[in-house]
């Protein structure tokens, strides 16, 4: 941070030393923002270092006057990041904003799912997976994961593992609460679904 950003305010820095890291993460786009506002985000997005380009998530994130949309437009190039790290961070730190509006992120990551890049695909899936990791859950979701099948769907026959370990996932955390469910969509899918997602799918029936 003192080599990226000299001015941040190392008190705050120390401070935080103890916290999680997704907060660290977060305090660290806070200041960016503080220091150089928007302009600041595409430099962080830019940064050779993938910590830094982390911040660049939590910073888009942050970014207040910001649609939804222009979210998920401003995240795509770090959702596409060719760290694991990175494209980690771009769902995490867009993930309270897809549990205030997991209807709308459904349909606007849609069309994600037909893209050539599985990291792409993959966002859509692990973006919007009802209980997710290290993060808020989705309640509506839970309660009714059907609208899923938008990002499911078109999903379901994908060749690339880690698209199928999402995929996977997001099927078993359904499981968790709608077993039945599960089992229906899985049984619907029999003939197209690789038999790797549908056995890691139903690892909680």
């Amino acid at each position: 941070m003192p080599a990226v950003l000299p001015a941040a305010d190392p008190t705050r820095l120390r401070a935080a030393a103890n916290d999680g890291i997704t907060r660290r993460m977060a305090l660290a786009a806070e200041l960016a923002l503080e220091l150089g506002g928007g302009a600041v985000v595409a430099e962080l997005a830019r940064h050779r270092s993938d910590t830094v380009r982390g911040w660049a998530a939590y910073a888009i994130a942050a970014e207040t006057g910001l649609s939804l949309a222009q979210r998920l437009e401003r995240i795509r190039p770090l959702a596409d990041d060719p760290h694991f790290g990175v494209r980690e961070w771009a769902w995490l730190a867009l993930r309270p904003h897809v549990v205030a509006e997991p209807l709308a992120t459904l349909d606007l990551l849609a069309p994600w799912t037909a893209e050539a890049s599985p990291f792409l695909r993959r966002f859509a899936s692990e973006a919007t997976r009802p209980r997710g990791v290290w993060c808020a859950h989705i309640r509506c979701l839970r309660a009714d994961p059907a609208p899923g099948l938008a990002v499911l769907g078109p999903l379901r026959a994908d060749t690339h593992r880690y698209v199928q370990d999402s995929v996977a996932n997001w099927l078993n955390d359904a499981a968790k609460d709608h077993p039945d469910w599960v089992r229906h969509v899985l049984e619907s899918w029999r003939e197209e679904v690789p038999a790797y997602v549908a056995k890691r799918a139903a690892r909680s029936l």
